[in-house]
C-alpha cells in the first residue's frame, strides 16, 4: 500500500485534455517573431498563415488536392461550418458515443431539423460500424475526448461512398495516423494535440467535399462565418491564408511554434509514438492495479491520447465526489491538473497523453494517482 507521498514529481502537472499542455520546449520567447499589430491581410501575415497551413499537410500527409482552412471558433466552429454547409442534400446518419458526438446530434436534428438515422453507444463503447451505409452522409468523432473512445480503423469506410464522411477529429489529428482517403471532412484545433493556443479551429475538404460545396445550397440560410462558396464556387483564399475572419497572429505564431516542434520529435510517427508510450504507461498501471481501469471497454478502441478511467473498487460510496477528491487531492500537491472526468461523462479521471506531455511525467504521476486514492478510501471511514 503506497500510504507515504512518493518521492518523485512531475516535472510538469499539466495533463488537461484541452488546452492541452505546451510542447516540452516551449518558451514565450519563441513567439517573439509574432507580427503582432500588423494586419493578417499583410504579406507579413498571409505568409505566415500559408506557413500554417502548408505545414499542416506536410505533417499529417494531407493530399495535396486536399484544402486546408483555418476558421474561427476551434473546433466546434470547423464542425458546424461543416454541418450547415454540406448536410441536406441526402440522408445522414449521426455516430455518437460520447458528449461532442451528441452535441453535433443536437445541432443537425434539433438546429438544421434533418431527419437523420441517429446511431448511438454508451461512454466505453463505440456504435456498430459495420451498419453504417456510406451512400447516407456520416457524421463522426474520430476519437472520443470525453469517453476515451477511438474508431479502431476506416475499413468501414467505402471507397466506392455516395455520401460524405465529416469527421471531427479534434484529439485525433497529430497523434493517429488518420486515413485521408477515407474522410471528405476532417476537423481539429490546434490546442489539443499540439498545445497551441484556443480560439482557431482546422477544416480539411477533399476534392468530394469541394464538389458538394460547389454543387448544393442548403435550404437553410448561413451565417457569414460559415460560408465558404460565393456565386456557386468555393472561397479559395479561405484555403490560402485570408482566413474568415481575424485571426489572432500570437496564436498562429504559437502554433508554427508547435509545428517546427513536432517535425523535431520526427512528425507525424514521432508524435503517433510520443503518445502510444504515454498511453501504455497508464494501460499498464490499470492492468496492475484492481481499482482502476479502462473506460473504454474494447483494447481496440482505446484512445491513445485522452485516455479516461473509472474506479472499479467496491469500498467506494460515492463514485462522483470520490473520482472528484482525488482529482482535487493531486491538483492541491500540483501532481495532475485538470484530470476530472468531463463533466456529462462517467464518473472517473482523464488523463491526457497527447505527444506534448513527457512519459516520465506521466510514470512519475501514476504513483501519486495509487496515494491519492488510499488516501481517499482512508478517509470514508
Amino acid at each position: 500500500m503506497a500510504t507515504q507521498q512518493p518521492a518523485t514529481r512531475p516535472g510538469n502537472p499539466r495533463f488537461s485534455s484541452g488546452p492541452c499542455a505546451k510542447p516540452p520546449t516551449f518558451e514565450l520567447s519563441k513567439l517573439a517573431d509574432a507580427p503582432l499589430g500588423r494586419s493578417h491581410r499583410a504579406s507579413v501575415g498571409k505568409a505566415k498563415l500559408k506557413d500554417a497551413i502548408e505545414g499542416t499537410r506536410e505533417i499529417l500527409g494531407i493530399p495535396a488536392d486536399y484544402r486546408i482552412g483555418i476558421v474561427p471558433a476551434s473546433d466546434t466552429g470547423a464542425v458546424e461550418m461543416a454541418l450547415w454547409s454540406l448536410l441536406g442534400e441526402r440522408k445522414v446518419e449521426m455516430l455518437a458515443w460520447e458528449s461532442f458526438g451528441a452535441g453535433w446530434v443536437t445541432d443537425v436534428v434539433k438546429q438544421l431539423k434533418i431527419d437523420a438515422e441517429v446511431k448511438t453507444a454508451d461512454y466505453g463503447q463505440i456504435v456498430d460500424l459495420a451498419s453504417v451505409d456510406c451512400t447516407n452522409d456520416v457524421v463522426f468523432t474520430w476519437n472520443g475526448t470525453t469517453a476515451g473512445v477511438r474508431v479502431p480503423n476506416a475499413d468501414w469506410i467505402a471507397d466506392d461512398r455516395a455520401g460524405l464522411t465529416i469527421c471531427d477529429a479534434t484529439s485525433a489529428a497529430f497523434a493517429m495516423d488518420l486515413p485521408w482517403d477515407k474522410l471528405d471532412v476532417t476537423t481539429f484545433s490546434w490546442q489539443k494535440v499540439l498545445g497551441g493556443e484556443a480560439a482557431h479551429g482546422v477544416i480539411v475538404l477533399s476534392p468530394r467535399a469541394v464538389e458538394r460545396l460547389e454543387s448544393y445550397t442548403p435550404a437553410w440560410p448561413l451565417p457569414k462565418i460559415f460560408r465558404m462558396t460565393k456565386g456557386g464556387k468555393l472561397i479559395e483564399g479561405i484555403f490560402t491564408g485570408a482566413t474568415i475572419n481575424t485571426p489572432s497572429m500570437l496564436a498562429v505564431e504559437d502554433y508554427l511554434f508547435a509545428l517546427d516542434w513536432a517535425r523535431s520529435v520526427g512528425g507525424l510517427k514521432g508524435l503517433i509514438a510520443r503518445a502510444d508510450a504515454n498511453a501504455q504507461a497508464v494501460f499498464d498501471f490499470c492492468d496492475a492495479n484492481g481499482w482502476i481501469a479502462n473506460l473504454a471497454e474494447d483494447d481496440a478502441t482505446r484512445s491513445n491520447t485522452s485516455v479516461c478511467l473509472k474506479f472499479t473498487d467496491d469500498r467506494i460510496q460515492d463514485g462522483a465526489a470520490f473520482a472528484k477528491a482525488v482529482a482535487k487531492r493531486l491538483e492541491a500537491e500540483n501532481i495532475a491538473l485538470d484530470i476530472g472526468a468531463y463533466r456529462d461523462a462517467p464518473a472517473g479521471l482523464r488523463i491526457w497523453c497527447g505527444g506534448t506531455v513527457e512519459t516520465a511525467d506521466i510514470q512519475a504521476m501514476l504513483p501519486w494517482l495509487a496515494w491519492s486514492f488510499e488516501a481517499e478510501i482512508a478517509a470514508q471511514g
